[in-house]
């Protein structure tokens, strides 16, 4: 149900959550409603004039609330106000929803489980590139209600995770991406039609004239359009794309399956706002992607070594471990529920595989018959195993992949500290890295 644009003004609301998104909702609605705050982490380091703001769950129990805030790590079932939320789920709300509520201005919202930040980064850079007063917010690190000097023509690229979309109600985008489906977050939402769900709320609340982008022959995205009926305008967006231009396209970064989607939609994207291809062609060429999704940190003639410590199941790294004939995987940490490895039998012989961390015994069954693989304690003793075999092999063309398939909790504190950690590895045996 969409509501009224000014649900949030003059309201008594609470904010559930004091990380990047937490505090971002606080700073834009402490002065237009009367905001009370709450977080699980007492000792949670905050400055004063928010620490006023805290309360204790006996207030909460006593005071009545229009709204709750909800940041996207709360999971309801697992905080310390979860039989409150369950009793208040109509007047749970996301930071994207607060911003609707102020904002008119033109977003395109991208969704689906793996390239989200990619893509947007693209995106942002393509419309960079044309003059376009443009904003990258959400889950790439920026929140939404931080951004400041918002102009009528200002557009917003936005990264919406599942958790995000859950808790939002009315939240709506003029243009709607959702780049590919598969099993993720299972944990959180508890089903697959639940991760789904969520992420299909950006085409439930469109408009007839707005826009959404799918990718085509995706069974979870063709599945869940045949079984509802949606008011946008649907465009379904194929690689062949990418694979039409590639003698216009000089980027190694897009060469790999997982890119040349991104790319692909960002190309649709672009048509749709009749931006001309030619006039994208630089930004395109000048793409290095993100720190540690998918990132090239070596290129030798006879290796290349490429960090995604950003991968957290089979499907985000399945694309890499078709670019070479020749890998040395390195993958592990805390599995993903429901996670399956679906690669092609033909790419099994030019795999070696090297999992380190404490979900071993799930890789080694799903692995076992199709990839040789080893067994390590520690990311460093396989990176170790892994620079002994590329020096025996110095004649010989490889590729080090190191994309975990897996969440980083169980040695990192996230994947970019994972990733920050293996680029040193590897420094520390490359110089001028």
């Amino acid at each position: 149900m969409i509501e009224d644009k000014n649900i949030f003004l003059n309201k008594k609301i609470l904010i559930y959550g004091l990380g990047k998104t937490g505090l971002s909702a606080f700073n834009f609605l402490k002065n237009k409603s009367k905001v009370f705050l709450f977080d699980d982490l007492k000792k949670k380091k905050i400055n004063l004039s928010i620490k006023k703001k805290l309360i204790s769950i006996n207030q909460i129990y006593q005071l009545k609330f229009d709204k709750i805030i909800l940041s996207p790590g709360i999971d309801l079932n697992k905080c310390e106000l979860s039989k409150f939320l369950k009793k208040n789920l109509k007047i749970i709300y996301s930071d994207l929803d607060v911003f609707y509520a102020f904002n008119k201005n033109d977003c395109i919202t991208i969704t689906g489980t793996n390239g989200k930040s990619t893509t947007c980064k693209l995106i942002n850079d393509i419309l960079l590139s044309q003059k376009y007063d443009v904003k990258l917010v959400g889950n790439i690190g920026n929140p939404i209600l931080s951004a400041r000097n918002i102009k009528r023509k200002t557009i917003f690229v936005i990264e919406a995770s599942s958790y995000q979309l859950e808790y939002s109600k009315i939240f709506r985008s003029k243009y709607s991406v959702i780049l590919n489906l598969s099993p993720d977050h299972i944990e959180r939402h508890k089903t697959l039609n639940k991760y789904i769900k969520a992420k299909f709320k950006l085409l439930k609340n469109q408009l007839k004239t707005h826009t959404a982008f799918v990718k085509r022959n995706d069974s979870l995205i063709s599945k869940e359009l045949s079984s509802n009926k949606f008011n946008c305008k649907i465009i379904k967006v194929d690689t062949q794309i990418v694979s039409n231009l590639k003698n216009k396209i000089n980027n190694q970064y897009f060469l790999n399956e997982t890119n040349k989607e991104n790319l692909s939609f960002a190309l649709t994207i672009s048509k749709k706002l009749r931006i001309n291809f030619n006039s994208i062609i630089k930004p395109i060429q000048n793409f290095r992607g993100l720190n540690y999704r998918q990132q090239i940190i070596l290129k030798r003639k006879k290796l290349t070594i490429i960090n995604d410590s950003k991968s957290t199941s089979f499907s985000s790294s399945i694309g890499l471990l078709k670019i070479d004939s020749n890998i040395l995987w390195i993958l592990g940490g805390i599995y993903k529920k429901g996670d399956k490895f679906n690669l092609s039998k033909k790419y099994y012989p030019n795999i070696r595989a090297f999992i380190f961390g404490n979900s071993k015994k799930f890789f080694n069954q799903r692995l076992a018959g199709k990839i040789n693989y080893q067994n390590f304690k520690t990311l460093h003793e396989a990176v170790r195993k892994v620079l002994i075999i590329v020096k025996q092999e110095k004649f010989v063309k490889k590729t080090i992949l190191f994309s975990p398939s897996a969440a980083s909790f169980d040695s990192f504190k996230n994947f970019e500290e994972r990733g920050k950690y293996f680029n040193k590895l590897i420094k520390k045996n490359f110089n001028g890295l």
